[in-house]
């Protein structure tokens, strides 16, 4: 990075889900690793725009070429945590014919008729895409087991499910990283207000948001069992605090640009004689 206030530690190792780790004992409000301030990590994140587009284009260009590499971005968080401005700000920055977004809403009843992860699995990236999960497969596990609309054994059994499905997709060539936008109760209270108090924000705006809210405690609490049960080697989770939107949305794009470059991505070769195609050029 360019940057003087370029990450002083990796995202990657100081956000990361290890055995141990406790989420109510893990800060909202503050910038691991980061040095600077709001307006440093603008510019850092613009900086690192050009660095992901370019990525992200080696990873669309070397599937033409026969390659099966994809990344799937996996985006879960309480109302107001900043799910939307990742994905304007960080996925935004790149080519959008290589994008791939799916926001997950409540599931229909044909998708209610078949297991869980049938939907999910439809939208899974194709080799050279970019995919995005704005909410995803772990609502099945988070509210569920808030609301009790699953019993123990099957939240386990889909806990299960899901670290297959997604050994699976890394075997295949897809790279996962899972993020939690990890906002506090007051912060999100705020955020609620500002939406009431802008018309042009109404339309954000759910009430069933509050009617969430009122179960905080227990939804941290499926978070954790969540972290506990898949954060795996191959697809582990990263917390990355919520409250200043600046800094998650330069995390997670640090995030993605590190898993992109862990693909060791290369630009396809033509499949034609430069030369020639030089010569025939000049002549043309």
């Amino acid at each position: 990075m360019s940057s003087k206030y370029a990450f002083k530690k990796s995202p990657a190792t100081l956000l990361r889900v290890e055995p141990g780790f406790t989420l109510a004992d893990t800060a909202t409000d503050n910038s691991p690793g980061f040095p600077g301030r709001k307006r440093d990590a603008v510019q850092l994140l613009e900086e690192r725009a050009k660095t992901l587009a370019t990525l992200q284009g080696k990873l669309f260009a070397q599937a033409k070429g026969g390659g099966v590499k994809s990344l799937l971005l996996i985006l879960q968080a309480m109302d107001t945590a900043g799910k939307g401005g990742i994905v304007s700000h960080v996925v935004g920055s790149v080519d959008p014919q290589g994008i791939a977004l799916t926001a997950f809403k409540a599931p229909t009843d044909e998708e209610k008729s078949h297991d869980f992860l049938w939907r999910i699995k439809k939208a899974v990236p194709e080799a050279g895409m970019f995919g995005v999960f704005d909410r995803s497969h772990y609502e099945d596990v988070l509210i569920h087991r808030v609301h009790g609309w699953a019993d123990d054994e099957e939240i386990e059994r889909r806990y299960r499910a899901i670290n297959s499905f997604e050994e699976k997709l890394v075997t295949g060539g897809t790279t996962v990283v899972k993020v939690m936008l990890n906002i506090s109760k007051d912060v999100q209270k705020e955020r609620l207000a500002v939406r009431l108090g802008d018309p042009a924000k109404h339309w954000k705006y759910s009430t069933g948001d509050l009617s969430e809210r009122a179960f905080w405690p227990a939804y941290m609490d499926a978070y954790q069992a969540a972290f506990d049960a898949t954060s795996t080697d191959v697809a582990p989770w990263y917390v990355v605090p919520a409250d200043k939107k600046w800094y998650a949305r330069l995390a997670v794009q640090e995030l993605v640009v590190q898993a992109l470059e862990g693909m060791d991505l290369q630009w396809p070769k033509g499949d034609f004689d430069l030369a020639e195609e030089k010569r025939r050029l000049a002549s043309a």
